[in-house]
């Protein structure tokens, strides 16, 4: 592609070199560079990739997008912010892929991966042929790539979009998360449906507060970013969106909702409800339990249904999913006791979790969780807390410490617990920790193992050591 046809799509101060370059690739970071790629320059929270343009030069960048004039024997389009310039570029690159495909957005604190999968399972079901990007990886067809963030760069989002169109994929069901919409990753893409889920406390290591947050997730809402949306009209967040956005439907259990649900019996083994679902009733049953998984069904029910899915197709394939990894995912029995491995990494997330099992229960209700190092510090002893108060018995252990002494961790999180109960235990050590936990199982209790889902790693000072709960509890109880 000539570098001309990238410049239709960008805003741009001069050129320092009037050259129509051959581009071959685009790249945002030096030591990825390929011969004949364009060099996107912004700066970042830790690097400014203007000082290693050179570098990327030398490796064979022919051209440059900068926000100021640079050493380099190469055509430089001098731009405002680099950063803003990475998806329309990438865009125009692949030839606008995204265009080709029906874009479903899923964002929200809570229940995007699960929704997603959902979604997937339901469109597979009609027929259909589709692709998922989000936490636990993308994969379409017969194509899997491993998880890196929750939404992909654009760059690499748009290359993967071109693949997809190859392929034959004609929906694509992604978790946007807040980051993503603050730095810009899906500008310039128009959503065929955006869902949310709710919004609720979580990386206000970066926000600063819950108000700087939930306006970045809103955002996904404004004008002309969604044909349709589809809100949780119980939450609060979710409400004031329902007020602003066009196109707009509502599901919920508690307020007025055009897809709501009734009749709900919740199981260990999963949830059955009848579901109104724009004044259409089905039975639903679901092989994931929780209150929570009822309202991601709902949500992508309303999503299916607004696209074209027939309600039956919509039911069989919500009852075809057999779980999510990591995701309330009931991974072993012990002793007569059930062993939940979950992702719950927030507040909210870990009271949802314990609420439904708690109401499940006929034994003892036991909880091993940690918190990430390096984030929120605000939320262990929320975490703390929420533990106490509906678990039996806690085991407090790390999550991914990163940079941070599990030991000052731990404290935090013990902050928060009813000093007067101290129904816990502290192991740092996490597979210790699930060894301890599960030999205190009997007849009818249920351990939630919380915090890391369906993660394949546990982040200490920098490096990403192999780690899974599932894998872990399977190999302790043999």
């Amino acid at each position: 592609m000539k570098i001309s046809e990238i410049l239709k799509e960008i805003k741009y101060k001069r050129i320092t070199v009037d050259s129509d370059v051959e581009i071959s690739g685009i790249c945002t970071d030096s030591q990825k560079v390929k011969q004949g790629d364009l060099f996107i320059c912004y700066v970042g929270n830790i690097h400014d990739s203007h000082d290693y343009a050179a570098e990327a030069v030398r490796a064979g960048a022919v051209a440059v997008i900068c926000e100021r004039a640079l050493d380099c024997a190469v055509p430089q389009i001098i731009v405002d912010d680099g950063r803003k310039c990475v998806a329309a570029v990438a865009r125009a690159f692949y030839a606008f892929a995204d265009k080709k495909l029906k874009l479903v957005a899923v964002t929200g604190t809570n229940g995007k991966t699960t929704t997603t999968y959902m979604l997937e399972s339901i469109f597979k079901c009609a027929g259909k042929k589709c692709g998922v990007i989000g936490t636990l990886g993308i994969s379409y067809g017969d194509k899997f790539v491993s998880p890196e963030l929750t939404t992909p760069d654009p760059v690499f989002l748009h290359c993967i979009f071109a693949d997809m169109v190859n392929c034959g994929v004609e929906y694509v069901f992604m978790e946007v998360s807040a980051h993503a919409l603050f730095y810009g990753k899906t500008d310039g893409l128009t959503f065929d449906v955006g869902i949310f889920t709710n919004c609720t406390q979580d990386h206000l290591d970066f926000f600063g507060n819950m108000k700087d947050y939930s306006e970045c997730k809103k955002s996904l809402f404004k004008s002309g970013k969604c044909k349709f949306s589809v809100i949780n009209s119980d939450d609060e967040i979710g409400r004031q969106i329902l007020k602003q956005a066009s196109g707009a439907v509502s599901y919920g259990i508690k307020n007025p909702a055009d897809v709501f649900a009734i009749d709900i019996e919740e199981r260990i083994n999963g949830s059955v409800f009848v579901i109104n679902l724009f004044d259409e009733l089905y039975e639903i049953k679901l092989n994931i339990p929780a209150l929570h998984n009822v309202y991601n069904a709902m949500a992508a029910a309303a999503c299916a249904k607004l696209l074209g899915i027939p309600t039956d197709a919509v039911a069989e394939g919500l009852a075809g999913l057999k779980s999510v990894p990591g995701r309330l995912e009931h991974v072993a029995k012990f002793n007569g006791a059930d062993i939940f491995v979950d992702f719950a990494h927030t507040p909210d997330g870990l009271e949802k979790s314990l609420q439904s099992l708690k109401k499940l229960c006929a034994g003892k209700l036991y909880c091993l969780f940690g918190c990430g190092g390096n984030r929120d510090k605000s939320k262990r002893p929320l975490m703390g807390e929420i533990a106490s108060k509906y678990a039996d018995f806690c085991i407090i252990t790390s999550d991914n410490p990163r940079f941070e002494d599990p030991y000052d961790i731990i404290t935090d999180i013990e902050a928060g617990i009813d000093s007067r109960k101290k129904k816990y235990v502290t192991v740092t050590e996490r597979e210790t920790a699930t060894e301890y936990a599960i030999r205190l199982l009997e007849k009818n209790d249920i351990l939630l193992v919380a915090g890391k889902g369906g993660e394949y790693y546990q982040e200490i000072m920098g490096i990403k050591h192999s780690y899974n709960d599932n894998t872990v509890i399977k190999r302790i109880i043999g």
